[in-house]
């Protein structure tokens, strides 16, 4: 019976290791188990950004040499104090455990080796029974063995700490560390790798977020066994024992951290599908171009789609373990994300709440109807998610409708945070398009690094990004792309204009067109364009648009960087086009650098699992503004900073470096822009409503100067202030001599060498008249 017992075990696992029995996975998978990791998001400094992961877990890799001593040692005490003895299986620990399982009773832990464990973390489902389980140990206990052939100690252990659960979707130690201790592990401090271990037993039952005494007192025991085993003196147990669990606790959630826009905007990149036609409305008809552009001509998008991993398969950005160097710089997208909460929620957003308190319509314009405000609100209504839920249900549209103006208790985002209130759903949105929104981009201009990006106040609440994805109009942003066609075309900074109110003739849409002024200073003279740039005079860029042509400014325009589609009309010159902050940056790259416009680049390299390197990026240049002009341009756009209306740049936030700029209001206030550069950078801020009916009253207020230019003041203040960035207020434009100070002392001059307005028509009455202001 004995001889038979024996020879039944032999053949068991001999039949069990050829797979006869159960799962045995081939020496292939073995000599490569198919690891699922994270891939990381690097900034330009090295901080990790965040990673893209598979909902099921956030597993990070990370080497046996980056992991803590401490955390190694006290793995080996607590759950295989013979671990670099046995080939696998323990067989003291098994009889031990056999013996308490039949003649004791109750839990007869601890027969399980750190390989076995991993044999069943790699290959082993969810046991449904005890039965069941107990049929998979044999499996496991052979798994381990040939897990042991093929792998070193500190691979096995290595493997094991990638592979485990610390809840909170913090998959390996990596996750571990960051998640509860905001670390790496090779930081880890001896009571906190002790905590981590304890939770290897049981993670839900010792989740020290929720559990904190239970999970110090398993935390205990492993120190415990760390002083049984030598590896902390008798003294330092003790000392370790009475300090309470401490976490910096974060959870990992990709609406979390930094640059959550950026890292969403790249995922979209990375992942994006060749474009077809067929997959877009009609609406999108701009979306298809820009999508058909980006696909030919940036190397980062449908980077998955258009490279290739040794095998032949895409690489998957969620499983492949890849990382992701960008250009991003972690200090200066801080410095850009607290310009934007100090300025939006500090101050400009309480500012408009103020003003929404005396409108009856709030959040909406005094000016619009009821109708409209209906319409925008059922459209607002069929986007939201209750919507579609409560269709795709088999709700009529009568139903849904109805739920809409039904109070019901829900959370909604404040400025103090989410609160717990009733209200309909009707009023919800209400409430949340009550709320203004911004874009920020910062780029070096020398080499196209986005240096930060912020597409809007809370990526939580309000995900649609605003810095690349979103298209305002751009009001009087556009006019430096006006007076550097006028360059182009001979004129100069010293040519006079006549600034009185013109009536001209647009043969392009055969109306009238009569732009108005802000501002009525100097009406009646003749003044230079340099100051008609200065003060963004209106008269005078549409006096100027008249001596030059309008499919000329929109061919510029192009050749800068903005793809949107631009009717070649006589308005054009005010800004009614429809911009991203990413176009306008990259536009005003060119002024920063000598006339040559230089494409954003998001990512410098990108590496495998192992390190190697497998793709690189450089940027694109293009010559957009010859030489002569582009010292002329550069003085005009000097003077918006240093006299014009972007002079609050200096007296309000004492920035003395040089630089160009130009502030942007639309109609009605509802977009206000700040584009700024320096020898360095080139940045964009947009400030505005969701709706172009949402927006100031008071011009004092909702002028770009106001709402924009500030966020800009805040980020080159703290830029400037952290000496490690490198950025220097003393760095200059190399401008020419006979271009610096071109016709400064000219402006007063009533001498003019241009003949205003010969073609006006003087039988044109005021009905005829397009009123229009942009700026």
């Amino acid at each position: 019976m004995f001889a038979f017992a024996i020879v039944a075990v032999v053949l068991l696992f001999f039949l069990i290791s050829k797979g006869y029995i159960g799962y045995m996975p081939p020496i292939e998978e073995l000599e490569n188990p198919k690891d699922k990791f994270a891939t990381e998001i690097y900034s330009a400094d090295l901080k990790v950004l965040g990673n893209y992961h598979q909902s099921q877990g956030n597993r990070v890799y990370v080497d046996y040499q980056d992991i803590s001593p401490n955390l190694v040692n006290a793995l080996i005490a607590t759950e295989d104090v013979r671990f670099y003895e046995h080939s696998g299986i323990d067989f003291r620990a098994l009889a031990r455990a056999i013996f308490k399982r039949l003649f004791v009773g109750g839990s007869a832990g601890g027969g399980s080796t750190i390989t076995q464990q991993l044999a069943k973390q790699l290959y082993s489902p969810e046991a449904g029974n005890q039965i069941e389980r107990l049929f998979q140990k044999p499996i496991e206990w052979v798994i381990a063995l040939k897990l042991e052939r093929f792998y070193t100690k500190k691979e096995i252990i290595k493997m094991y700490l990638n592979k485990f659960d610390f809840l909170y979707n913090a998959v390996g130690i990596q996750s571990a560390s960051s998640v509860y201790f905001s670390t790496t592990p090779d930081k880890l401090k001896v009571e906190e790798a002790a905590m981590l271990v304890g939770m290897l037993k049981n993670p839900a039952l010792y989740n020290p977020v929720r559990r904190p005494e239970r999970t110090q007192g398993r935390r205990n025991v492993v120190l415990s066994q760390m002083e049984k085993a030598g590896y902390i003196t008798e003294a330092e147990c003790d000392s370790l024992s009475q300090i309470p669990i401490s976490l910096k606790f974060s959870k990992a959630d990709h609406k979390e951290g930094l640059a959550p826009y950026f890292r969403e905007k790249l995922r979209i990149m990375l992942t994006a599908k060749e474009p077809k036609r067929s997959a877009y409305r009609g609406w999108q008809k701009q979306q298809y171009v820009d999508d058909s552009i980006a696909w030919a001509t940036n190397p980062l998008y449908g980077w998955c789609e258009k490279n290739r991993k040794p095998d032949g398969s895409k690489y998957n950005i969620y499983t492949d373990g890849l990382k992701i160097y960008t250009t991003i710089d972690s200090r200066m997208q801080k410095y850009a994300e607290e310009a934007v909460d100090e300025h939006m929620n500090g101050y400009l957003q309480p500012e408009f709440f103020k003003e929404l308190r005396s409108k009856k319509n709030a959040p909406f314009s005094e000016d619009v109807t009821p109708e409209e405000i209906a319409s925008m609100l059922d459209r607002s209504m069929k986007q939201s998610d209750r919507y579609r839920a409560m269709k795709k249900a088999g709700y009529s549209e009568k139903e849904i409708k109805k739920s809409f103006k039904t109070p019901c208790d829900m959370q909604v985002y404040t400025l103090k945070g989410v609160v717990d209130t009733t209200m309909t759903p009707m009023d919800s949105i209400r409430h949340y398009k009550s709320f203004l929104h911004t874009g920020f981009m910062a780029v070096n201009s020398k080499n196209g690094h986005v240096k930060a990006y912020v597409g809007d106040v809370n990526f939580k609440h309000f995900q649609y990004d605003m810095a690349s994805f979103g298209r305002r109009q751009v009001g009087s942003t556009i006019k430096p792309f006006l007076y550097t066609l006028a360059m182009e075309e001979g004129f100069t900074p010293c040519d006079l204009a006549p600034n009185v109110q013109p009536y001209i003739v647009d043969k392009y849409t055969g109306e009238v067109w009569a732009p108005r002024n802000s501002s009525n200073k100097r009406v009646g003279e003749n003044v230079t364009l340099r100051w008609g740039l200065a003060t963004s005079n209106n008269w005078i860029s549409a006096w100027l648009m008249s001596q030059l042509s309008p499919e000329g400014l929109v061919t510029l325009m192009h050749s800068f960087g903005i793809r949107n589609h631009l009717d070649p009309v006589m308005a054009l010159c005010l800004g009614p086009a429809e911009v991203s902050v990413e176009e306008m940056v990259t536009a005003y790259t060119a002024f920063s650098n000598g006339g040559i416009r230089v494409d954003p680049i998001y990512v410098t390299r990108i590496e495998d699992n192992f390190g190697n390197v497998i793709s690189t990026f450089t940027p694109q240049m293009n010559e957009v503004i010859s030489q002569q002009a582009y010292y002329k341009i550069l003085s005009l756009l000097q003077d918006v900073v240093n006299t014009g209306t972007g002079v609050r740049i200096r007296y309000k936030y004492g920035i003395t470096a040089p630089m160009g700029g130009k502030t942007g209001t639309t109609n009605n206030n509802s977009d206000g822009w700040f584009m700024a550069f320096t020898p360095e950078l080139a940045a964009g801020v947009w400030v505005g409503g969701e709706d172009r009916s949402i927006h100031f009253d008071r011009m004092a207020v909702g002028q770009g100067a106001s709402m924009a230019l500030p966020i800009y003041g805040l980020f080159m203040q703290k830029v400037y202030a952290d000496t490690e960035l490198g950025y220097s207020q003393d760095l200059d434009f190399e401008i020419p001599e006979e271009f610096s100070d071109l016709c400064r002392e000219k402006d007063k001059e009533v001498v003019s060498t241009q003949t205003p307005f010969s073609e006006i028509e003087q039988n044109v009455s005021e009905d005829d008249v397009m009123e229009g202001m942009f700026d």
